[in-house]
């Protein structure tokens, strides 16, 4: 069995209320930086061999929070694989994406192609196919161990559904709570914990979700 812990970034430092997305130059609040040590600390009783990234500033920054919390010292890796969605509404504002029910996605048939060579915005199940290739990665490279991945909300929601036997979608999430999940989301800094067997095809054993900073 491998394991993988996909742990959601700290809280981010967003004082112009943006939808940050794939924006650079978010990086922790301090509140966050806490939460993120709290999930290190939790972590710090697991044998982790590697820590994965996303590339972007806030997953960097709490992967390397966790890491410091942990007695052996696990490698940190970036990977595309566990990025935030490519959407065409990063800079707009938290207000607008309220409005919107944070939906980056019913909008995308009619929205104008990304420019040449930018990868397409990614609907649920494009963005459900890169954390299932990084389990795939991670059966591979770590067999039989426990790995932390740093990753973001959708992508870590879009997993939980996975292993809820839900079709990844946004109207989906509100079942996310029958499943542990308060509040239809996944919480910053909260671990969630997947066992894969081993053998040619992913297959879940077991799934939990903690989130370390509220002593759950």
């Amino acid at each position: 069995m491998t394991t993988v812990l996909l742990v959601r970034h700290g809280l981010v430092d967003n004082p112009r209320q943006v939808y940050y997305g794939r924006l650079p130059g978010f990086g922790l609040a301090e509140e966050g930086r806490e939460q993120a040590r709290s999930a290190g600390r939790r972590l710090a009783h697991e044998p982790i061999a590697a820590i994965y990234h996303s590339p972007m500033q806030r997953a960097v920054e709490t992967a390397a929070i966790v890491r410091a919390e942990q007695p052996a010292a696990p490698p940190l890796l970036a990977t595309p694989l566990l990025n935030e969605i490519h959407s065409p509404y990063d800079g707009r504002s938290v207000a607008e994406m309220e409005d919107r029910d944070w939906d980056f996605y019913s909008d995308l048939a009619g929205m104008a192609a990304p420019a040449a060579g930018a990868p397409p915005y990614e609907a649920p199940p494009a963005v459900l196919a890169r954390v299932l290739a990084f389990f795939e990665l991670v059966r591979a490279a770590h067999p039989g161990q426990h790995v932390v991945g740093i990753s973001h909300g959708d992508p870590i929601s879009f997993a939980i559904m996975w292993a809820c036997g839900l079709t990844p979608s946004v109207s989906q999430s509100r079942l996310l709570p029958e499943w542990g999940i308060p509040g239809n989301y996944p919480a910053p800094a909260s671990v969630s914990t997947f066992v894969l067997a081993g053998g040619e095809e992913t297959k879940l054993i077991d799934f939990h979700y903690q989130v370390p900073w509220r002593g759950a």
